[in-house]
C-alpha cells in the first residue's frame, strides 16, 4: 500500500507537506499541490478514512435520514430525489460521503436513528421525507449531532424549506385574475406540515380576495397518488355547479384528474381549469402544459448541503436559520379565462 512517505519521497518533500498538498492547507503553493496529487493519483494513493478520523475527529461522512415508505413518495418522488441529488453533488465535492441512516423499523433489536447515526459516526445529517412527529426523529433532532431539515422549521435548528405560502398564493391569485371564483383545492396529507401550511395559506388568500370557498371544493387528497385525485375529480366534476378551477396537490396527482376529466370528454381549460404544484419535469410531458410552481429543488439541496458541512466545519459560527426558498410560477396553458361571475 502507497504511504505518504513514499510520495514525500517520490516528489522530494517531506511528508509534512504531502499531507497539506492533499488536505488542500493555504500554506502550500498551488504548483507543489497539483504536483503532489499528480503522484499520489499514479502511485494509487488512497487515504485511509479511519486514520484521517482519529485526526481530525471527524469521518467526513453525512448521514440521510430519508424515510421511503409509500410507493409514490421517498426516491421517487421528484421533488425529494431532486433536492438529494443537488446534495449528493454539493457534499461529495466537498470530500464528504454519504450514508443513510433509514431502519427497517419491523426487524427486532434494530438501532434507533440515532443509535444508527452515532454507530456510523457520521458528523451530520440531513432529514427530509419523514414523519417529523416521530419520536425517534425528535430524538435526533433534540442530539448534539448537527442536523438540517428539509420542509420543517425544528426549532433551534437550521431547516431549508420551499416557500409553500408564497406559491399557493400566487396560484390563487393567478387564477382569480383569470375571472375563476368556483375553485376546488384537493389538498395532500392532513399530517403533513406542508398541507397545512399551504391549506391555510390558501384560506387566507381566499378571504383576501373576496372568494368563499364552500366546505365541499376542500377534499382532502394525497400527495402523488393518481387514483385517488381521480376520484375526487370525479366527485366535483358531478356537483351542482361545479366548480370551473381544481387544484391538485401535486403535477403527479394532478394526471390522475387531467384523466378523469378527458374521459368525460371535457377539454381543459376550455370547460375546466386545473392547477398543480412543485414544477416536475412531467410538467414539460402534459398536454396543455401543466399552470404549477417550480420549486428550486436544486438550489435547496445545495444549500442544505453548504449549511450541514458549516455546522460541522464551523459549529459556533453557523447561525440555525430557517432558509427560506422562492419558486417561480409557472404559468403554463391548464388555467383558462372565464367570467368572473
Amino acid at each position: 500500500m502507497v504511504s505518504m512517505k513514499d510520495i514525500s519521497a517520490a516528489c522530494g518533500v517531506s511528508v509534512a507537506t504531502v499531507s497539506k498538498a492533499l488536505n488542500d492547507h493555504k500554506d502550500v503553493g498551488e504548483d507543489t499541490k497539483s504536483r503532489i496529487r499528480q503522484a499520489a493519483k499514479e502511485m494509487g494513493y488512497f487515504p485511509n478514512s479511519s486514520a484521517r478520523a482519529l485526526k481530525t475527529n471527524k469521518s467526513y461522512n453525512i448521514g440521510v435520514l430519508f424515510v421511503d415508505e409509500a410507493p409514490q413518495s421517498g426516491l421517487t418522488h421528484e421533488y425529494f430525489a431532486s433536492i438529494l441529488d443537488s446534495f449528493k453533488v454539493t457534499v461529495e465535492a466537498k470530500g464528504y460521503d454519504i450514508t443513510f441512516i433509514n431502519c427497517n423499523k419491523v426487524r427486532k433489536g434494530r438501532l434507533s436513528y440515532l443509535e444508527h447515526s452515532r454507530f456510523r459516526g457520521v458528523d451530520g445529517v440531513l432529514i427530509a421525507c419523514v414523519d417529523f412527529t416521530d419520536k425517534e426523529v425528535t430524538e435526533l433532532i433534540d442530539s448534539d449531532i448537527p442536523v438540517v431539515t428539509i420542509d420543517y422549521p425544528a426549532d433551534d435548528r437550521l431547516a431549508v424549506i420551499s416557500d409553500n405560502e408564497k406559491g399557493i398564493e400566487e396560484l390563487l391569485k393567478f387564477v382569480y385574475a383569470k375571472g375563476h371564483r368556483r375553485i376546488a383545492y384537493i389538498y395532500g396529507q392532513s399530517g403533513s406540515l406542508v398541507t397545512k401550511t399551504r391549506l391555510n395559506k390558501f384560506k387566507e388568500t381566499a378571504k383576501e380576495l373576496g372568494l368563499k370557498i364552500p366546505d365541499r371544493f376542500l377534499i382532502k387528497g394525497k400527495y402523488r397518488d393518481i387514483p385517488l385525485a381521480a376520484k375526487s375529480t370525479d366527485e366535483l366534476l358531478d356537483m351542482k355547479n361545479r366548480p370551473t378551477c381544481i387544484f391538485y396537490p401535486d403535477d403527479y396527482s394532478a394526471i390522475g384528474g387531467m384523466n378523469e376529466i378527458k374521459a368525460r370528454g371535457l377539454n381543459i381549460p376550455d370547460d375546466i381549469s386545473i392547477v398543480g404544484f412543485d414544477g416536475s419535469d412531467i410538467v414539460a410531458k402534459i398536454e396543455p402544459k401543466l399552470t404549477t410552481i417550480i420549486q428550486d429543488t436544486r438550489m435547496m439541496g445545495r444549500i442544505a448541503a453548504d449549511n450541514l458541512i458549516n455546522l460541522i466545519e464551523k459549529p459556533g459560527k453557523t447561525p440555525k436559520d430557517h432558509v427560506v426558498i422562492e419558486g417561480i410560477l409557472e404559468r403554463g396553458g391548464s388555467v383558462g379565462q372565464v367570467s368572473a361571475t
